[in-house]
């Protein structure tokens, strides 16, 4: 393969959050990811002028997951091209896709039960009528393995890593090795500072993939994630950059593990903590930060290890929630 295909990042304000896409300058110009509805014309349209690019030259989309910051411009770049590029998404997250109503209704099953706002479901309305452009059928749906050519001899090849969502997969550029992953590394999170992922045992495990066989020369970031001293590492990450953010992602989870365990087992019971009923989680790692704030880490992520302690716990008499 061609080395030195060229990768500019591409950022969105967005609330407590820059959000990040990526343009691959390959022969058929890609973006990864699309931040919100105005991204597309308000920050990458004017971005891919400044160094020579149209946007409705891009041909292809390729979506890292389905989360409102990553999809939601989809719709609006896709218009912008023509209808002409190729819009890719894992089979699992393309629901995300294809219904504002489906992001409304994770809220409600995940995180929704622990943030006690009665408004909750009106606002994840709002949320996504405002910042998801318009809901799309993708034009590609994968499962990992697919190889796609952008021209010339250039190729992407698709990785499923799941974990942060059902859906969530790395596009590689092969030969040069650089990898892109959206929120699938989360270190000590973004701004939020606590890492979210649905599936803990899958995110772990594909935190291991990455480090032991895709091995990345470059790591590109959908946020600025944190180190443990509250510094962002930036988006674009050396080899020597994305092991230690693979590794530190790692040792994270599984501090988190042993105290959601601990704390499941012991059973759950409602408190005035604003962390209830997993309270004791946030005191075992250290984390003051305001567990309500969309989106919301850390129910996601306590909730993702109920369910697994739920599904692979022996003795489910220890598992009891008071209300």
């Amino acid at each position: 393969m061609t080395q030195g295909v060229k990768v500019h990042p591409l950022v969105s304000p967005w609330g407590r959050f820059g959000l990040y896409s990526f343009l691959i300058d390959a022969p058929e110009l890609a973006i990864v990811d699309t931040g919100i509805a105005s991204s597309p014309a308000e920050g990458m349209a004017p971005a891919l002028e400044a160094i020579g690019r149209r946007i409705e030259d891009v041909r292809w989309i390729f979506l890292t997951h389905g989360h409102i910051d990553h999809v939601g411009g989809a719709h609006a770049l896709w218009e912008l091209t023509g209808r002409r590029a190729q819009v890719v998404i894992h089979e699992a997250d393309a629901p995300l896709l294809r219904s504002r109503r489906a992001h409304v209704d994770e809220y409600l099953t995940g995180r929704g039960p622990y943030i006690n706002d009665p408004e909750g479901e009106a606002k994840q309305i709002w949320a996504t009528n405002a910042v998801i452009s318009g809901e799309m059928e993708p034009t590609v749906l994968v499962t990992g393995g697919e190889t796609f050519s952008l021209g010339g001899d250039v190729t992407v090849s698709v990785h499923s890593i799941p974990g942060h969502t059902p859906g969530s997969v790395a596009y590689v550029i092969d030969g040069q090795n650089d990898v892109f992953v959206g929120d699938a590394v989360q270190i000590h999170g973004a701004a939020n500072g606590f890492p979210g992922f649905v599936d803990p045992a899958a995110y772990r495990a594909s935190l291991e993939y990455l480090r032991d066989d895709i091995r990345p020369s470059h790591l590109y970031l959908g946020h600025p994630y944190r180190a443990a001293n509250g510094e962002p590492y930036g988006v674009e990450l050396d080899s020597v950059q994305a092991k230690q953010a693979l590794q530190e992602s790692l040792d994270v989870e599984g501090r988190v593990n042993a105290a959601a365990h601990d704390c499941l087992a012991h059973g759950l019971h409602d408190s005035i903590s604003p962390f209830s009923p997993f309270a004791s989680v946030a005191d075992a790692v250290g984390y003051a930060g305001d567990p309500t704030l969309e989106p919301s880490p850390f129910f996601t992520s306590m909730h993702g290890y109920r369910r697994q302690f739920d599904h692979t716990a022996t003795d489910h008499t220890a598992f009891t929630y008071t209300s």
